[in-house]
């Protein structure tokens, strides 16, 4: 089984991404499901239904999220109810929508969870807890192939993950910063990256205009972010091999830039 998972999509730059390399790499990497975190996609803060469509027609077959999930809530509640679209799956109970997704790929079942880490995140259930119960449910269900996009800020809490993890999942890929990180590995059969970097805008901050950012940080006053309509843009992607055992056996990034030639990175295994 070969899937993929695209980071943070930011804006119309990052789906424009989407849009001119996304066909092009499934077909030279064979690959059977793309996942992609698009809490950003839709001018940096939430997700419409009409970039969702965009996205889905690109080649995503499903779409992610974290805090920004319900900054565009109206179009929100319909995705959850009628696309493949996941939210954090450790909102409080009564909230709509699931974070968990269980697809069939060629005779075998691949489960995929979205969790949010706490640390300088709204109000969510313990992820750590959520997790184990989540895995160990699916297990004894028979499933192997499980993949989990861990939307966090903290580092640790991204590594804590891995290692209390390890061993019972197929992939942990961490969201949110959009500072992707270099430490791809696959321990236990677990394939692990930090952040997986976001898809979009690359010479401002994270993805927006730079303008707000620094007027922030030398006055302390802030402002709305804004994606800007022309920058230099970066795609990112994770691709990945999972044996019949659920077991990684391969997995590197893919980063490409529209104005240069792309950078691969092959994960270390332990």
């Amino acid at each position: 089984m070969k899937i993929a998972f695209i980071g943070d999509i930011v804006g119309r730059p990052g789906r424009k991404m989407i849009q001119h390399n996304l066909m092009n790499l499934r077909d030279e990497y064979k690959l059977d499901f793309v996942i992609a975190n698009g809490e950003n996609a839709s001018h940096g803060f939430g997700l419409t239904v009409k970039n969702a469509n965009e996205l889905f027609k690109y080649g995503i077959d499903l779409i992610t999220g974290g805090n920004h999930s319900w900054d565009k809530k109206k179009d929100m509640l319909s995705l959850l109810e009628t696309s493949p679209v996941l939210r954090p799956d450790n909102y409080p109970q009564g909230i709509v929508g699931t974070g968990v997704k269980i697809v069939d790929l060629n005779g075998s079942k691949l489960a995929i969870i979205n969790l949010m880490g706490l640390f300088s995140m709204p109000q969510v259930l313990n992820p750590f807890t959520h997790a184990v119960e989540l895995v160990e449910k699916l297990i004894n269900d028979g499933i192997k192939h499980i993949f989990l996009d861990f939307h966090a800020e903290a580092t640790a809490e991204k590594r804590v993950m891995m290692q209390l993890l390890k061993g019972k999942v197929s992939a942990i890929c961490g969201t949110h910063t959009h500072i992707g990180t270099d430490d791809l590995e696959i321990t236990n059969g677990t394939f692990y990256v930090t952040d997986t970097g976001l898809t979009g805008c690359r010479d401002n901050v994270i993805g927006m205009d730079s303008y707000i950012p620094i007027q922030k940080a030398l006055t302390g006053l802030g402002g709305h972010f804004d994606v800007p309509n022309n920058c230099k843009s970066i795609f990112q992607i994770i691709i990945m091999e999972f044996d019949n055992d659920g077991k990684s056996i391969d997995g590197f990034k893919i980063k490409l830039y529209n104005d240069s030639d792309r950078v691969i990175s092959k994960a270390i295994i332990n």
